[in-house]
């Protein structure tokens, strides 16, 4: 079990969308402390919130961060974007700025606040995935959200022994900008942040936050035709 009383809570991508309802819940469990980052400088008015900025694309970037913070207790990769760009057809530059973000960027992440967990007992890592870790049609974007799912699995077998506990998370559609064009069901971001929380408090290492992805997690033993949930224009 991982309690988030009195813990400082580090969230990338904290800005808005599910980041911002992530800083919101934490502060609700009464977390000590939450910082907060984005690409670009922001100001914000919660109290215990503090902001910084972070690129998680370059490792100075990522190890300025974790230099300035040595009291970080749980570490929450929500940081992400959103290009579902054809494998054949898509700009191969933009492949890898989604592969930067969403998957090498987590990585930088843990490997920098790694020693900082240890120091502290070891603490906490949360890594968003997505429903398209499973499921084909979806281009870059799905890859590199399965690239982030097997990376988090062999991350959890890494820090078992610094007794850093990890948590994945695989989430569906969220009423957030990065889909608004997408007319689909979406889970509300207070929701989809309190089931997350109530994972890792719950002492879990992979939680479905909507029924979409439970039912998506159900047919990974079938055939693997079946995978497939497109989006790619």
């Amino acid at each position: 079990m991982v309690s988030l009383a009195n813990k400082t809570v580090l969230v990338t991508g904290g800005r808005r969308g599910l980041g911002s309802a992530l800083v919101d819940a934490a502060l609700e469990r009464g977390a000590r402390a939450v910082h907060s980052t984005a690409r670009s400088p922001y100001d914000d008015a919660r109290a215990k919130v503090v902001t910084h900025i972070l690129d998680v694309r370059s490792p100075e970037s990522v190890e300025h961060l974790a230099a300035a913070l040595p009291d970080v207790d749980i570490v929450i990769n929500n940081s992400g974007v959103l290009v579902p760009a054809p494998l054949l057809t898509g700009d191969f530059a933009e492949f890898v700025d989604t592969f930067e973000v969403n998957a090498f960027g987590p990585l930088r992440v843990v490997r920098a606040f790694a020693p900082i967990l240890a120091g502290r007992g070891g603490g906490a890592v949360v890594n968003i995935h997505s429903l398209y870790s499973w499921l084909a049609g979806s281009g870059s974007y799905g890859a590199s959200k399965a690239a982030i799912w097997s990376l988090t699995n062999s991350l959890r077998i890494e820090l078992e022994a610094q007794h850093t506990h990890v948590l994945g998370v695989h989430a569906g559609f969220i009423d957030t900008e990065m889909v608004t064009a997408m007319d689909l069901p979406k889970a509300a971001p207070a929701d989809v942040a309190t089931r997350i929380l109530d994972a890792l408090e719950a002492g879990e290492v992979e939680v479905s936050t909507d029924e979409t992805t439970i039912t998506a997690k159900s047919i990974l033993a079938g055939p693997v035709q079946n995978l497939t949930f497109s989006y790619v224009q």
